[in-house]
């Protein structure tokens, strides 16, 4: 299993069009397979960062998730929102994996 981290960093002043843009893409990475742990919003410290967390089995099915996803009308869909919203700047990604007990 690989996890997906995302920091993003946010337009402070379009949190709401950054929370409408997360519930959007929630569904989306589960209907290609993911498991999606939440988008974390700023509440304390900076105003500006927010994360989002996602599981998929292996690396391979995270890429195919991606290649998938580039075609599809929903996921095009939360793209035109935020190019139309600009509601983060920039974001980074990394990926983890998991340890347990």
């Amino acid at each position: 299993m690989i996890t997906c981290t995302l920091r993003y960093v946010i337009d402070a002043h379009k949190i709401a069009e950054f929370e409408t843009y997360a519930k959007m893409w929630i569904p989306l990475v589960e209907k290609f397979g993911g498991k999606h742990h939440g988008y974390f919003l700023p509440h304390e410290g900076p105003s500006d960062i927010a994360y989002a967390l996602f599981s998929f089995d292996s690396l391979a099915a995270y890429e195919v998730y991606r290649q998938e996803a580039a075609n599809d009308p929903d996921c095009q869909a939360a793209v035109k929102y935020w190019e139309d919203t600009r509601c983060f700047l920039s974001y980074e990604r990394s990926f983890t994996r998991p340890v347990f007990s």
